[in-house]
């Protein structure tokens, strides 16, 4: 009873951090017998609701993935080329991704981040990398968000590397159930 007690009060413990911002390191099994070790860091239940005074300088990926979205919902995809650390091919994927979109359209894909029934699974981070993730109740799908930092900004990851890769298979991880 002692033992069970004691790992009971544990996990009231790390509940309590989580629900105030806490941050916990995790170890995902990969399919070939790897490990992924990884810092998961939780927010608020209204995290992901927008605040109109969102810096243009973001200091974490949460920050950084609402003015990404602020700025997607108004259909601005030079401006979200220009937070990608390759802009150019950002840029271009953008405008062939959403050729023939109208302002409702992206109002309408990307507003819908901030409503009450969305939040903020997590930002995992692996080194200067972080996967900010995204639960969408209307779909019932978590989204990801990859950044790194790079000379002290966050930018959108657009280069191939094995965080970046690892951190894609922390969130097809927390989409399966199998890591929450």
């Amino acid at each position: 009873m002692v033992k069970r007690t004691l790992a009971l009060s544990q996990l009231l413990l790390l509940f309590v951090a989580l629900l105030a911002g806490g941050e916990e390191t995790r170890v995902l099994a990969t399919q070939d017998g790897g490990q992924i070790r990884y810092t998961l860091r939780s927010f608020a239940p209204d995290a992901h609701r927008l605040d109109p005074a969102i810096e243009l300088a973001p200091v974490d990926s949460l920050q950084a993935a609402k003015l990404v979205t602020r700025h997607l919902a108004a259909g601005r995809v030079e401006e979200v080329s220009l937070l990608s650390n390759a802009p150019k091919a950002r840029f271009e994927r953008l405008r062939e991704s959403f050729a023939g979109w109208s302002a409702d359209d992206f109002a309408r894909a990307f507003g819908r981040y901030f409503a009450p029934g969305n939040r903020i699974v997590g930002e995992a981070a692996i080194g200067h990398h972080r996967l900010l993730m995204w639960y969408l109740g209307d779909t019932d799908d978590v989204t990801g968000y990859f950044f790194v930092e790079v000379d002290g900004r966050l930018l959108l990851d657009d280069v191939p590397s094995e965080a970046r890769t690892s951190l894609r298979r922390v969130l097809e991880a927390h989409r399966s159930g199998r890591a929450q």
